[in-house]
């Protein structure tokens, strides 16, 4: 099992993980805008699959709330390529897959037992500090209303 993930006030540990063939994404290219962080465990995994279209059916509020929305699991690029394209995601899907779990268990959410990240979602601000973290709890998928009151609370405070 994970330790328990980072917590609010905590500076986001940066990654660099690619999002297609040869390409990449890093935390530190959003610097300046909010970020929602989404760890989830498998592509095609059921509970996933309604996380992540959650999430995607959201997305507008998102943009309104000039955030990004990244989401990670181990799983290798070609796979979130298929995931992405099978079900219209419109985020990237990042791949934690080498070396495995790096960035889950930098967030604190790796499941060594399973090699997988456990499912669960981070809100970090313009300045790179989470300001909400939660996981899931079983099988359940992780919510966006939570990410989008964090959001909320991060643009009353400007």
């Amino acid at each position: 099992m994970p330790n328990q993930p980072l917590r609010a006030g905590t500076l986001a540990p940066g990654f660099n993980l690619s999002d297609a063939p040869g390409h990449y994404v890093s935390l530190d290219s959003f610097r300046g805008e909010p970020v929602v962080l989404l760890f989830y465990a498998a592509d095609f995994n059921p509970v996933c699959i309604r996380q992540l279209t959650i999430f995607n059916e959201a997305l507008t509020e998102f943009l309104r709330l000039q955030a990004q929305v990244l989401a990670v699991s181990t799983d290798n690029v070609w796979s979130h390529v298929n995931f992405s394209s099978s079900y219209n995601l419109h985020f990237p899907l990042l791949s934690d897959y080498h070396p495995q779990g790096r960035t889950a268990r930098d967030y604190h959410v790796y499941h060594y037992r399973t090699g997988e990240a456990v499912r669960s979602a981070f809100v970090i601000d313009a300045r790179g500090l989470i300001v909400d973290a939660y996981e899931s709890s079983g099988d359940i998928a992780v919510s966006a209303n939570g990410a989008i009151s964090a959001l909320e609370q991060i643009r009353k405070a400007i």
